[in-house]
């Protein structure tokens, strides 16, 4: 059952997508609440207020620099917590899988042995 699981993890198929996609949007309130309850805070005791509130005749510049810094924030918590440990993953097992040589079936010796007794014949 683990080997199938991780089957499903590393494969990348249609399904694997759909459904990745579905858990993406459910988890985009766990990444909201760690941006709103964590990085926000920390913003604000180290700079103060991080909403921006910039004025440009009647454009609200600021609403615009605060969508760009919670994009930033946002990203950069989906990479570091999910992608860099997500493809380290990968790449243990993409290391395990090329370390794996399979064992020659019976067939497989057989027609090596035959190989090599036509080989020998002049």
């Amino acid at each position: 059952m683990l080997n199938e699981f991780k089957n499903f993890i590393l494969k990348g198929n249609a399904l694997d997508l759909a459904i990745g996609v579905l858990i993406g949007v459910a988890f985009g309130d766990v990444v909201k609440a760690f941006t709103t309850g964590i990085i926000n805070p920390l913003l604000s005791a180290i700079g103060g207020k991080p909403n921006i509130s910039l004025h440009l005749w009647i454009f609200d510049v600021g609403m615009v620099l605060n969508a760009v810094i919670s994009l930033v924030i946002t990203g950069a918590v989906l990479f570091f917590i999910f992608i860099k440990p997500m493809n380290h993953l990968k790449a243990l097992a993409a290391k395990k899988a090329e370390a794996v040589v399979p064992e020659p079936t019976a067939q497989e010796k057989l027609l090596a042995e035959i190989r090599d007794l036509l080989k020998e014949k002049p």
